[in-house]
């Protein structure tokens, strides 16, 4: 069976390396290119060095119009404004593009969209099952209950983690928001960083906390005077999200353009 040539951007991240590791490993995938942002020190390095084992002979590199043009499929774990780059670049060679970058902006997102015209792109706040499951969860409970229930949405990340709230809450919130009807942007309220928020009637109040190395703590409540409902979702290691992403490469490759999200992929 022919393997799939894939590219990782931001190669020597938190999650580039998860990823590497299981290509490396999965014989249904040869890694084609690692790529990092220009000036960055990893560039050049071999990315055994990088991973702590042999030799690979494959560099880091920020050569990405080159790698974009034979792979594929890439796998971008980096920032908004490296992911538009590496969007036009899938759009142009018609590739597929798994983003799991969080943080975007509308304008962005436009952006995105506007390559989906002709790149397969599976964008997801979570790669993981478990939490794609708990966001057709958080719709259902959203929808079945009433206006007498208050919604919380608190998260917990790594102390490096810069976006807040970070896109998984982003994407609870709107399951929350789209079990009600509503759009989230009209009925969100976001509170300082390390701060807890108090409930408020007919809001989604979302608070976030920044500690130590945490993988990623969600957790949603409803709350009535009578009762609450707590739903909580525990990343253990960044392992779940490297699953879910090659997972979506496979399920990608035979695709048409379009923006499609990991509820596709898992088909639910």
């Amino acid at each position: 069976m022919k393997k799939i040539k894939v590219i990782v951007t931001g190669a020597s991240g938190r999650m580039g390396t998860q990823i590497l590791k299981r290509i490396i490993k999965d014989k249904s995938f040869a890694l084609f290119g690692a790529t990092e942002s220009v000036g960055h020190p990893s560039l050049g390095k071999d990315i055994g060095q990088i991973l702590k084992i042999k030799k690979t002979g494959i560099l880091i590199t920020d050569n990405i119009i080159e790698l974009f043009a034979k792979a594929d499929a890439v796998i971008d774990f980096t920032v908004p404004t490296a992911t538009l780059d590496h969007a036009k670049y899938s759009a142009q060679a018609r590739i597929v593009h798994v983003i799991g970058t969080t943080g975007f902006n509308k304008s962005q997102l436009r952006k995105i969209d506007f390559a989906a015209q002709h790149a397969t792109i599976i964008k997801s706040g979570n790669m993981s099952l478990g939490m794609n499951l708990l966001e057709s969860i958080v719709k259902i409970a959203s929808s079945k209950l009433d206006s007498s229930f208050d919604i919380k949405i608190n998260e917990t990340h790594h102390k490096h983690k810069i976006d807040a709230p970070s896109g998984t809450a982003i994407m609870l919130g709107n399951a929350a928001a789209d079990g009600k009807n509503k759009k989230l942007e009209n009925i969100m309220k976001i509170n300082r960083i390390n701060t807890i928020g108090k409930n408020l009637k007919d809001k989604i109040v979302m608070s976030s906390f920044r500690k130590g190395e945490a993988v990623g703590d969600h957790e949603i409540i409803f709350s009535s005077n009578d009762e609450t409902i707590k739903i909580q979702h525990l990343a253990k290691n960044r392992g779940i999200f490297a699953n879910g992403a090659l997972q979506a490469v496979k399920w990608g490759m035979n695709k048409e353009p379009g923006l499609y999200s990991m509820a596709d992929v898992l088909n639910i």
